[in-house]
């Protein structure tokens, strides 16, 4: 991808775990990226399990479950629809009126 190439991030697939520790934290430094990244295992169960490519949107709930997945974006991605769901999880409180 000229991406990679361009940002420096190309590397041999990583042989163990901390193979590729090493090259998740190099990507994570060289791209800036300042939220936690999480590594998948060697048997790729994140990914498999939340079919994270393309790109997509998910809501989790405080038990971990999956409580909205949108479709493949940017195109799929619906703020309305993520938007709604978290109005559902997060229902408003009445206000109290102060005295």
């Amino acid at each position: 991808m000229e991406s990679n190439v361009r940002d420096k991030v190309v590397f041999q697939s990583p042989r163990n775990v901390d193979e590729r520790n090493q090259v998740a934290g190099t990507c994570v430094r060289k791209l800036g990226i300042k939220f936690p990244a999480l590594i998948d295992g060697f048997d790729n169960s994140a990914e498999k399990a939340y079919t994270g490519w393309p790109d997509r949107m998910y809501l989790i709930d405080t038990d971990g479950r999956i409580v909205y997945k949108s479709k493949p974006g940017p195109f799929g991605f619906k703020t309305k629809e993520l938007g709604a769901a978290l109005a559902h999880l997060f229902p408003a409180q009445p206000s109290r009126a102060q005295n």
